[in-house]
């Protein structure tokens, strides 16, 4: 894992955590004393956080932090159950064994993330997952598109898998997509994609209350933003 790609987690959190509210800029040098790195790294990590529109990047004001509303999230993420379930309709229908192995490769690295609590780790190899259903459904226009939007909403997913209990659950999810896939069952594979993707109910509430709290106090008593 690159240094810009630890930065840009660590950005994530901190947007996260309240510390840096929708509007605030995000100033190249305080970031750096901040991390207690150079500028380079800093500039390098803010350049993947526009490029996943997590943060604008406008003329004379620089990188600014780019939050939806829960309402736009949740919309977001109800786009993206629609777009993984047809891609696992199709993996069912149109799975190769190189396919397959991809798609167990990952489920293992997953099932040994798991096992030893990494949650950051669990992400990467979660994403490998989801990709290698993507590449599964061998319709390489949709797959790019899941691509694009997986890669918008990583920051959510990243954090939600934080909960209590939700690796665990998380991978039981997995083991039974990949038993859908397998089966060539279309219709419950795709069904159980959009179950495992779709943020609802009390994650959902839990991940609002994560990008919302503190967000009510005074700009001045805010630590982190840029000045």
């Amino acid at each position: 894992m690159s240094q810009a790609f630890r930065l840009k987690q660590s950005i994530e959190d901190a947007v996260m955590a309240g510390e840096f509210r929708p509007g605030d800029r995000l100033d190249e040098a305080s970031l750096a004393e901040r991390f207690g790195v150079s500028r380079t790294p800093i500039r390098e990590a803010l350049l993947q956080l526009g490029a996943e529109g997590f943060i604008d990047v406008r003329p004379r004001r620089g990188a600014i932090v780019s939050v939806p509303s829960p309402t736009r999230l949740f919309e977001m993420f109800e786009t993206m159950a629609e777009i993984e379930s047809a891609c696992g309709r199709l993996a069912a229908r149109r799975l190769t064994p190189e396919n397959d192995a991809a798609m167990e490769a990952a489920h293992r690295a997953c099932e040994l993330d798991v096992r030893q609590g990494d949650s950051e780790q669990y992400y990467a190899d979660n994403r490998n997952f989801h990709e290698a259903i993507y590449r599964a459904s061998r319709n390489s226009f949709l797959a790019d598109q899941a691509f694009a939007l997986h890669k918008r909403l990583s920051a959510y997913r990243r954090i939600q898998l934080r909960a209590r209990n939700r690796l665990l659950q998380s991978l039981q999810e997995h083991a039974g997509i990949l038993e859908a896939i397998r089966a060539g069952d279309e219709q419950l594979a795709a069904s159980r994609l959009h179950s495992h993707v779709l943020v609802q109910g009390e994650r959902f509430s839990d991940m609002v209350l994560g990008l919302t709290q503190d967000r009510s106090a005074p700009a001045g008593t805010r630590s982190g933003a840029g000045r």
